[in-house]
């Protein structure tokens, strides 16, 4: 397999796609890329011509806006009642999905991909990752957690495959995720990474359970169908029991 990496800035962060397959064009990423610009332009809470900050002022109804306005707001709903109300589409008292947002966008770059015939491919999104299938045919796809204290460390290396792994921390938006129910910055844990099927999910709960502090760890440890790997305040690593599958010694 060969690979063919871009990069490009979407969403306010970097955004790498990494294609292994032999047999698709060579602008197989352009429908992916384009894509993840059109999400922004509708859902960026920094745009205020976007569809998502105009609703949040009052300037348009969810009938006004795309579908997928709704299709996210819906699913935001669902996630709100699953966790108690830890994740929160107010969590600072404006509208902001983007806890969904982003691993949505994702998923959906990855369906463009595999419509231009690509299987094997990573995408990774400021440290979201989406993999499919093999980077080659004898290895699956190596992706490090960094350390939230230490720039250069490594919390964990995983290798996946038909996978997603969705990290929420301070790194250096700093205390960017709230406490919903407490109506303050969260605090108690450093980083959270959730891995699992689905990138959306994964990185909606990696928000949810970093924002429930201390009490996120035994909430993990209930999630069906994904494992979870938390750093503590105190910097103690607590992890589901099925993370050492994908662990790299």
């Amino acid at each position: 397999m060969r690979p063919d990496v871009r990069v490009e800035q979407v969403m306010g962060l970097p955004v790498e796609i990494d294609v292994r397959d032999l047999d698709v064009a060579d602008d197989v990423a352009d429908a992916a890329f384009a894509e993840l610009r059109w999400i922004d332009e509708v859902f960026s809470t920094y745009r205020p011509d976007s569809q998502i900050s105009r609703l949040g002022r009052g300037e348009l109804t969810i009938a006004d806006c795309v579908p997928e306005v709704s299709e996210v707001l819906t699913h935001c709903a669902e996630l709100h009642d699953e966790t108690d109300g830890y994740f929160s589409v107010r969590p600072f008292g404006t509208l902001d999905p983007s806890g969904l947002v982003k691993g949505w966008a994702i998923a959906r770059a990855g369906v463009r991909l595999q419509e231009r015939g690509a299987r094997n491919f990573l995408i990774n999104a400021g440290g979201d990752v989406l993999a499919r299938g093999r980077p080659e045919p004898s290895a699956r796809w190596r992706v490090g957690i960094r350390h939230p204290v230490g720039r250069e460390a490594l919390a964990a290396a995983l290798e996946v495959e038909d996978l997603a792994v969705a990290t929420s921390g301070l790194y250096e938006r700093g205390e960017h995720i709230a406490d919903p129910r407490g109506r303050r910055a969260a605090a108690g844990l450093l980083s959270v990474t959730v891995v699992g099927p689905d990138i959306a999910t994964a990185d909606a709960y990696a928000t949810a359970i970093f924002a429930m502090g201390e009490a996120g760890p035994a909430f993990a440890a209930r999630l069906t169908g994904m494992d979870a790997l938390c750093i503590t305040a105190g910097r103690e690593m607590l992890s589901t029991a099925g993370m050492d599958r994908y662990r790299v010694s």
